[in-house]
């Protein structure tokens, strides 16, 4: 099998290409920069075969996918800098990358009849009450533009192509790339204090383990909506800080430990407005993972500690 993967500069992408390597498949990646543009680790995708594609280039797009003759296409490329989307000076944009280009990337995979797996997110919801998000829930309603042109890339994707995926994942975090542990961890060396959300549930995703998830089903013909994070359990901010300062202490690094660090817990409206809303209920229901026979992602928790090993810190 022969996987073209967009957004290999960036977190998810990166773990999908070596995923790709470690089971024998072909993988070519693709990003916006002349090479390939993420963290020197080392790993596999830093030297696997990869193109250099402007996802908003129709032509380009067509002319790239044909020529690198793949089974299927892994959409990880996206604007993901929610608050900066917000700008109305971005917005265009935001759009340009978010919807137009995952169109040419549908029309192309509809026109050549392979697989398109799509990377959504929880914000294609309005984040209202606390029951989880189903996979299949049709009750959209986006707080913010990041969402919206997420959602609208959903409806390309849906509407375009015969054999897709849309997976839509929560709170990532991976090694070639900002998230907010590394946030927190930073933060925890210049800091004794810290404010952390306590409304804002979910669960958090590392992409070393979603990129398994991910080739498990490009293999198969279940195609559909999913929903895929860590298990372990719905946790907020707050929690996560607690126990990614846990764990660091744990490992040695007494900066990080209670008597040091004070981790306060406070409201969204007491945390004081971001340019853009954030969804307080980010609960995704997974069952439909087991469901079609998907092996589920291991516990944050367990993740959180392999994740931190990664780290230098």
């Amino acid at each position: 099998m022969r996987i073209f993967v967009t957004g290999v500069g960036g977190q998810l992408g990166h773990d999908v290409m070596n995923e790709l390597a470690k089971r024998g498949y072909e993988g070519v990646g693709s990003d916006i920069a002349p090479s390939y543009s993420g963290i020197a680790d080392g790993t596999a995708v830093t030297t696997m075969p990869y193109v250099q594609m402007d996802i908003t280039d129709k032509a380009s797009v067509e002319k790239v996918i044909k020529e690198a003759n793949v089974d299927a296409v892994i959409h990880c490329a996206a604007w993901t800098a929610v608050d900066a989307a917000e700008d109305e000076e971005n917005q265009p944009k935001v759009r340009l990358v978010n919807v137009t280009g995952t169109q040419n990337i549908a029309d192309v995979c509809k026109e050549l009849d392979i697989k398109m797996l799509y990377l959504s997110t929880d914000y294609v919801f309005d984040g209202q009450g606390t029951t989880p998000w189903e996979p299949d829930c049709k009750d959209y309603k986006p707080l913010n533009v990041y969402g919206q042109t997420k959602l609208d890339g959903e409806l390309a994707v849906s509407g375009t192509v015969n054999k897709f995926f849309i997976v839509r994942i929560a709170w990532v975090f991976g090694k070639n790339g900002k998230n907010f542990i590394k946030t927190m961890i930073n933060l925890g060396k210049t800091h004794d204090t810290l404010s952390v959300v306590n409304d804002q549930i979910g669960t958090p995703t590392y992409t070393y383990d979603l990129a398994r998830l991910l080739i498990d089903m490009i293999e198969t013909e279940k195609y559909g909506y999913y929903h895929a994070t860590n298990e372990g359990g719905y946790i907020s901010w707050y929690d996560f800080t607690k126990e990614i300062f846990r764990q660091a202490a744990a490992m040695g690094h007494p900066e990080y430990l209670p008597e040091n660090m004070t981790v306060n817990s406070v409201t969204t409206a007491e945390y004081g407005a971001s340019k853009a809303a954030r969804p307080f209920n980010s609960r995704l229901d997974k069952s439909k993972l087991t469901a079609n026979g998907f092996t589920p992602l291991p516990t944050w928790q367990d993740a959180l500690g392999r994740y931190l090993k990664e780290l230098d810190f």
